[in-house]
């Protein structure tokens, strides 16, 4: 009789890549929804804690939206007092996006929940495999960017 068994591929990393992001997201959605903002909105935030004073055009680049989509999400940021906008001294027709007193004590509250998000994502990997895993994420990125 003839072993049938078939040995599958393991999915494709592009695949994997997709699952972990996906199921990040439901959970980031989760935390931050009693603040009343998205995940999307979260990742907006966090790039301006991070480059703060960005145009609308870099802002969207940094937290993976596009450019048509980034007004509605700035202009909801704005209207919860989260981020305002300002004239660049230096381009004058430019609008820069700056973080708020308000939008620093939104990530604030939301910074303890969010990095046990993280570290549970990557509990059962050592603090070196957790590096390793940080190192070759970024190289994925740069490959591709």
């Amino acid at each position: 009789m003839l072993d049938t068994q078939v040995t599958k591929a393991p999915p494709s990393l592009l695949y994997m890549v997709k699952q972990v992001e996906l199921v990040v997201r439901s959970h980031l959605d989760e935390l931050v929804r009693p603040s009343g903002i998205t995940a999307l909105q979260y990742t907006a935030l966090t790039v301006l804690e991070r480059h703060d004073g960005l145009s609308a055009a870099q802002l969207a680049r940094d937290s993976f939206v596009t450019a048509q989509s980034i007004a509605d999400l700035v202009r909801s940021l704005e209207g919860r007092g989260l981020v305002r906008r300002e004239r660049n001294p230096r381009n004058r027709r430019e609008l820069l996006i700056l973080l708020t007193d308000d939008g620093r004590e939104l990530l604030a509250r939301h910074a303890g929940p969010v990095r046990e998000l993280e570290e549970r994502m990557v509990r059962d990997l050592t603090a070196h495999q957790t590096e390793q895993f940080r190192q070759a994420l970024t190289k994925a990125w740069h490959a591709l960017s």
